[in-house]
């Protein structure tokens, strides 16, 4: 791959569509459908969505994870890696339905790049909010750096990459949740792992807020284009998620 071919590409255009509050089985099968439907010529898109609460189990979870307390609360299971989680009112979800395989300015993405640049988006808009985030080797997601709190989960990253180099699902961020539904589930398949919210660290921000600039570090971080969240957030359901599940 030559130098110049490489930094003459120009960035993609994606569409980042505010989907409100939204359940979360529709919208899990609204994100298959658009993959499936996808040409290589399909634009990027970024969904930003705030689900009432729910578990998700990944492909391998275990549900000896769902603890005692967990079982007024709907569990749903998904195709994206790992354990499980807990969505709810306060988070920050943005799903990524992205082909990796396209030509950006920085050149095609592996899955591994791929989340690297969705944790350092996180841990660039905590810095924003001066909350020091860090990776943990082997523990995808972002974790609190600093404080008493060091270690405490605050990000988590659920991915699915097709062959075809598409992706859906993606990341939540806990901005300000009842955290009292992560004690009730091994966060993650980790037994004790503390989960917070930037509310409980101090910050309190309206989400509006923490949605719109983590969508704009992803459009940054991943060498993506076009439409800014906020000049976008009326934007219609890229289906009709009542009718998808």
């Amino acid at each position: 791959m030559s130098m110049t071919s490489t930094s003459t590409t120009r960035a993609e255009s994606a569409v980042i569509r505010h989907l409100g509050q939204a359940d979360y089985e529709p919208t899990f099968a609204a994100m298959r459908a658009f993959t499936d439907a996808r040409t290589p010529d399909t634009p990027d898109e970024l969904w930003i969505v705030e689900h009432p609460a729910v578990y998700t189990l990944g492909l391998g979870a275990d549900r000896g994870h769902l603890l005692g307390g967990a079982a007024h609360i709907p569990v749903v299971q998904t195709d994206r890696g790992g354990e499980v989680t807990f969505h709810g009112p306060g988070q920050v979800v943005i799903y990524l339905l992205m082909d990796l395989r396209r030509n950006k300015p920085g050149g095609k993405l592996y899955a591994r790049q791929f989340v690297h640049k969705i944790e350092q988006a996180i841990i660039d808009v905590l810095a924003t909010y001066r909350l020091a985030g860090e990776r943990i080797e082997g523990a995808p997601g972002i974790y609190i750096a600093e404080g008493p709190k060091r270690g405490a989960k605050i990000a988590a990253l659920g991915l699915k990459v097709r062959g075809n180099g598409c992706t859906y699902h993606g990341v939540s961020l806990n901005v300000a949740m009842d955290l009292a539904p992560f004690t009730w589930i091994n966060p993650c398949g980790y037994a004790g792992l503390e989960t917070i919210d930037m509310r409980s660290m101090g910050v309190d921000v309206p989400l509006a807020d923490v949605q719109l600039a983590l969508a704009n570090e992803l459009v940054r971080q991943l060498d993506v284009a076009g439409s800014t969240a906020q000049s976008i957030a009326q934007a219609a359901a890229p289906t009709d998620l009542s009718a998808a599940a």
